[in-house]
């Protein structure tokens, strides 16, 4: 899953990732739902927080 992306991604990956907005997923990162962490300003957000958001919101 979602193998053409690097083990780090970016806001704007992980919005072409899930296909939402920058603002779903700033409240995704901003309330912890997405494990990720920042430097400085950039967010950091490890592939595996985003697979494991997606098992767990679909029930698998």
């Amino acid at each position: 899953m979602f193998d053409e992306y690097e083990d780090l991604v970016t806001v704007e990956e992980l919005c072409e990732m899930l296909s939402i907005g920058k603002n779903a997923a700033y409240e995704l990162l901003g309330s912890g739902t997405i494990k990720a962490f920042r430097i400085k300003r950039v967010w950091k957000i490890p592939k595996k927080s985003v697979v494991d958001y997606v098992f767990k919101e679909s029930k698998l």
